[in-house]
């Protein structure tokens, strides 16, 4: 039989338990921007795009626990997912979905969705306010990292960045089990606080965005571009 102490003790390890998990960060760019309305909207259609792409994968989202603010979310999968479909399919299913959102809304639409997208695998321990741990800061740095925004503000008709951890690249990346291949990606490092925060940013087309200069949706995946570059910042300013 075992005494209240024990079990208190039990609870306690549990509560304190470290995890290795994949996890995901999102933020829509530009969205203070946006009045209420369409804050809503983009907080629906973001939702539903991952929705679509979480399944295209065999995935549920419904599953993942969630941190979510306004623009976005910081989720942590379940344990024993696949990282090589996260990291490529699912990302190949989001831009097609963000590109479906945009071209129904058409050229007169006063904001495209336009998003921000980080991975990161790593340890982490469940607390009151979220995961606690190095993978949820490293996961969130990469997403606010400054030539990440500075993708989508120097091209204009690209609907997705995505970056992630050099860990996450070099084990799953490079192996040839993910979708996008490796050179399609161009290394940054992004300093925070006295830290250094390193990753892969994809520079070369997502199926389903349209290439610069025109070519229309559907452009090759692996296609790197035109001024891609590695970018060393001495300081990076956190949210």
């Amino acid at each position: 039989m075992t005494g209240n102490g024990e079990q208190d003790r039990n609870q306690h390890d549990r509560r304190h338990q470290l995890f290795y998990r994949l996890l995901l960060a999102v933020d829509i760019q530009g969205y203070s921007k946006r009045d209420v309305r369409e804050q809503l909207l983009a907080q629906r259609q973001l939702s539903d795009a991952l929705d679509r792409a979480a399944l295209g994968v065999g995935l549920d989202r419904s599953r993942w626990e969630k941190q979510v603010g306004g623009d976005g979310e910081l989720a942590t999968l379940p344990e024993g997912v696949d990282p090589a479909p996260v990291a490529g399919d699912f990302v190949l299913g989001l831009a097609a979905a963000l590109a479906e959102v945009n071209d129904a809304a058409g050229d007169g639409a006063r904001h495209r969705l336009r998003v921000r997208l980080a991975l990161h695998h790593g340890t982490l321990a469940a607390g009151p306010f979220g995961p606690a741990g190095d993978a949820p800061i490293v996961v969130q740095r990469l997403l606010d990292a400054g030539p990440l925004r500075r993708l989508l503000v120097t091209d204009a008709d690209r609907d997705l960045a995505y970056v992630v951890s050099d860990s996450l690249f070099e084990d799953v990346v490079q192996t040839g089990f993910c979708a996008l291949p490796p050179e399609a990606f161009q290394p940054i490092k992004v300093t925070a606080k006295g830290d250094a925060f390193r990753g892969y940013i994809l520079t070369g087309r997502a199926a389903g965005e349209r290439e610069a200069g025109g070519e229309g949706r559907g452009g090759p995946a692996g296609r790197p571009a035109a001024q891609a570059r590695v970018y060393d910042f001495p300081a990076l300013a956190v949210r």
